[in-house]
């Protein structure tokens, strides 16, 4: 099988896959602002007097595309500022990190925004300027050992960089050189408190095509990337087509071949949460998620075969997007995860044609409260339209067109969730061969049904908020429904 590799046109920085507001009561997708359509840094900066400590979430701008922030928690009233300096380069193995000043825009300020950074007339500054909040210093200073550095991806740093400063090294040509280790976000983020659902820019995701036959579709306000055959993708989703062959019974007739094709189109958001209780202690709450509206549709034909009781899953495409949210003066790199797959459960007896289009929301995540610690988050409320739908000879299918994603932060896993649509397909009855060698007569019953399945494991990671670590994965629970799309009466 050969493997394509294609880019979708990366919208540098986008939003903060794999959670909390695609319930029922959820704005759907017409609802929400298109990603990328005009959002900016919106940062409730702390006043003068320290009483309000609320950060708005919100998707970075192109202009933060170097964003970094600091914090040194050790030192009297020092919360975290914008910062001129950017993460130049990182070594993930020795975890040291240069830093170095921004260059200097046309007007001679460090990391002047240019076309893509705030509106004229918009009193938020942009998150690459070194305007820093109460209580920093007017000038940009060098990092200090203590420091506490967020930076969006950079060079060595793919997937952001959140470090503690330990040693400073010294000065090379590129900047001053560092040696970091781990920090956690409550160290930077403190007593604030900030909460945010963004959806993520389709165009920003890499697509690694698994098989031939898989098209690429998406929308986003003023770049249209059309559906195939004229089909309508909504402002904020993306599309995915395929069709492929799946294996049949050894015995089974050439007139029985199987196949699978349909689309998987997916509004993905990632929804973030922080309530804090101080730099030195746990924060009161944390959440973090993926969720979204899904719509899917799917057909598949003939007599399928898999291994008895064990699934075959044929993954078809892996997405990768690295979102940026801009919580106050802090950007929060988000790594989103999504492999799109067809699943096929047979025992090769049962002949199905079955055709059927689906519509709904999800969410999967994990939430922190200090009496109860991490404990998982899921739902899907999803509804199906049989389009076609006919079963002959004994025998039981289950097709599901699914996704697995992982959400995490700056490079690590917390929450994976695998949302799996399905449908399912049984008959039972008898088949009688007369001995004149006519035509065999099948009498018996038939039912398809239609269902999902939501599973997903939280992750050590999450710790990374400064929460206590999970001493081990914590199951997401499994979310089972099922409900009846066609039934029939076998006879020949």
């Amino acid at each position: 099988m050969r493997h394509r590799r294609a880019l979708l046109p990366a919208f540098a920085v986008t939003s903060l896959f794999l959670a909390a507001a695609c319930s029922s009561t959820a704005p759907s997708a017409t609802d929400r602002p298109a990603a990328g359509a005009g959002q900016q840094v919106r940062a409730a900066e702390q006043p003068a007097d320290g009483t309000d400590h609320s950060l708005t979430v919100a998707a970075a701008p192109t202009a933060a595309a170097t964003a970094t922030a600091t914090a040194s928690p050790g030192r009297s009233g020092q919360r975290a500022h914008r910062t001129s300096l950017t993460v130049s380069s990182y070594d993930g193995h020795t975890r040291r990190a240069v830093i170095a000043d921004q260059p200097k825009g046309k007007d001679g300020s460090p990391g002047s925004p240019g076309p893509s950074g705030p509106s004229a007339g918009s009193s938020a500054p942009s998150a690459s300027a070194s305007t820093p909040s109460a209580g920093s210093s007017a000038a940009p200073r060098r990092a200090a050992v203590g420091d506490v550095i967020a930076s969006a991806p950079a060079p060595g740093a793919p997937h952001g960089l959140l470090a503690k400063v330990t040693k400073v090294i010294g000065e090379t040509h590129g900047g001053t050189e560092v040696q970091t280790e781990p920090a956690t976000l409550n160290a930077l983020l403190g007593d604030a408190t900030a909460k945010g659902d963004v959806p993520v820019d389709p165009s920003s995701f890499t697509v690694d095509k698994l098989l031939p036959d898989v098209r690429v579709s998406w929308a986003k306000t003023g770049d249209v990337h059309a559906g195939p055959k004229g089909a309508t993708v909504p402002l904020g989703s993306l599309r995915l087509d395929v069709g492929a062959e799946v294996p049949t019974a050894k015995d089974a007739p050439a007139s029985a071949g199987a196949s699978v094709h349909g689309f998987v189109q997916v509004a993905p958001q990632v929804d973030f949460a922080y309530g804090g209780a101080g730099t030195d202690a746990p924060p009161g709450s944390a959440y973090l998620g993926v969720s979204g509206d899904w719509t899917s549709g799917w057909a598949i034909k003939g007599r399928a075969a898999a291994a008895t009781g064990t699934p075959l899953r044929i993954p078809f495409a892996k997405l990768h997007a690295d979102p940026v949210l801009q919580v106050g003066p802090v950007p929060v790199v988000v790594n989103l995860d999504l492999t799109c797959y067809v699943q096929i459960s047979a025992d090769g007896r049962v002949t199905v044609d079955v055709e059927q289009s689906l519509k709904g929301d999800f969410k999967a995540g994990g939430t922190f409260g200090p009496a109860r610690g991490w404990t998982p988050v899921s739902s899907s409320h999803m509804s199906s339209t049989p389009v076609h739908a006919s079963v002959t000879a004994a025998g039981d299918v289950k097709t599901a067109l699914g996704a697995e994603a992982t959400v995490g932060l700056y490079g690590t896993v917390g929450v994976t969730a695998d949302l799996a649509p399905y449908l399912r397909g049984e008959a039972s009855g008898t088949l009688t061969a007369a001995s004149d060698h006519s035509e065999p007569k099948a009498t018996g019953t038939w039912a398809v049904y239609g269902g999902v399945d939501l599973s997903g494991t939280l992750r050590l990671q999450l710790s990374i908020f400064g929460t206590p670590v999970v001493q081990r994965s914590i199951p997401l629970g499994a979310l089972h429904r099922e409900w009846r799309l066609a039934d029939g009466s076998l006879s020949s």
